[in-house]
């Protein structure tokens, strides 16, 4: 619409009611009403757009999807009651019984259950790659494979896979790509510019950025999007209007948010490579990670995860966590406050060791969702858990 991100973000919104309202309302409705009979058939007949009930469309939910597609620069999308669903329904609605996806190994602890426990109750089964590892993808495809499933920046260890590289893989090989964009939002990388077909996001996170709502959003192209939206509405995974209302606000503030968070995520992880008790730190960033080369033609910057091997394994890292003194322990992510995380007792517990080790989550590994706090706080508060911890 607008030619810049950030004027899109905050510009985009439903279109001004008679009351002459400033800023987008709230429609705390379950239903709508028709002008006659015929227009009521002729919603139901998607011969007209207009809203009929809110679980299959509401205008918070239009203006959220509307001003996402903008900033993702997709053709269309649909809105979810939580990053979880996002993953399940845009898989669910593209997969029949006998079809097989190629993921990578790296993925959520929850999106690894789906596929590894859920998706072969109805047929359909997977096969996992290495991110590092580029050569052996072609081998895992299969004449039934539909769908290439990734996440880049990976959670929790920061792989990055090459976007560009991996969409014309599936190109060759007719599947669909979909790639999960949650550490990143559509400020730091937009994956639909690359090539990939389904883009998806955690809204939780950095799209609300504040911790308040749980939500999840599929967009993508319209030929994607339209059996992803027929799955949805008839198995209701649908975003309440309140909560789509405060991700849609908060995305007006999500260029600047991001911005600080990549400046002090870069910061810490600069200090974290000269720390004496720290074996390894990953950040698309720093000059020497693996997945820099990739990371700087893909992304605006390196975001606001850092994660790092703290020397001394599980029970140094536990120690690390009961020494912090402010930041949050909790699983979520991309808030304003800094939390921490340690993935093999939480968030990829389920995973065996060995898949846990397979894809660099080591038993000291931590995850650093780093907040909009001063920069100078939050590495004290790292540098007296880390003293603290031995």
């Amino acid at each position: 619409m607008f030619e810049h991100f950030e004027t899109d973000a905050i510009r985009i919104q439903t279109k001004r009611t008679g009351e002459k309202e400033h800023s987008t309302p709230l429609f705390l409705t379950s239903s709508f009403v028709f002008d006659d009979a015929e227009h009521a058939r002729a919603l139901f007949a998607e011969e007209v757009t207009g809203n009929q009930y809110t679980r299959f469309s509401n205008p918070n939910t239009t203006e959220l999807i509307d001003k996402l597609c903008s900033l993702e620069h997709t053709e269309d999308g649909i809105a979810t009651a939580s990053g979880m669903s996002a993953v399940f329904t845009s898989v669910f609605g593209l997969v029949q019984s006998g079809d097989h996806i190629v993921s990578a190994r790296a993925i959520f602890g929850s999106t690894h259950q789906i596929f590894a426990n859920i998706l072969p109750r109805f047929g359909v089964t997977t096969t996992y790659v290495d991110i590092n590892k580029p050569e052996l993808w072609e081998e895992a495809f299969q004449e039934n494979t539909k769908i290439v499933y990734i996440e880049t920046p990976s959670n929790p260890g920061l792989d990055i896979v090459d976007l560009e590289w991996v969409a014309a893989l599936c190109k060759k090989k007719k599947a669909i790509l979909i790639v999960d964009n949650c550490f990143c939002s559509p400020y730091i990388q937009r994956p639909a510019e690359f090539g990939a077909d389904v883009v998806i996001h955690s809204a939780t996170k950095y799209l609300d950025g504040q911790g308040r709502v749980i939500a999840g959003v599929i967009l993508g192209k319209k030929e994607y999007i339209q059996p992803i939206r027929y799955m949805a509405r008839n198995t209701g995974p649908s975003l309440s209007p309140m909560n789509a209302w405060i991700i849609s606000k908060s995305l007006e503030t999500l260029a600047v948010r991001m911005d600080r968070h990549s400046e002090n995520a870069m910061k810490l992880a600069e200090f974290l490579e000269q720390s004496p008790d720290v074996d390894l730190v990953r950040y698309p960033f720093l000059p020497n990670d693996p997945g820099y080369a990739i990371a700087k033609k893909q992304m605006k910057s390196g975001g606001g995860i850092v994660s790092f091997v703290i020397k001394g394994g599980v029970e140094r890292a536990r120690k690390f966590l009961d020494s912090l003194k402010w930041f949050s322990l909790t699983a979520n992510l991309g808030d304003t406050r800094t939390t921490v995380t340690h993935p093999t007792s939480t968030t990829h517990s389920k995973l065996s060791e060995a898949e846990r080790l397979t894809v660099g989550i080591l038993p000291g590994l931590i995850r650093v969702s780093v907040g909009l706090e001063h920069i100078d706080d939050i590495i004290a508060e790292v540098k007296q858990a880390l003293a603290n911890s031995k």
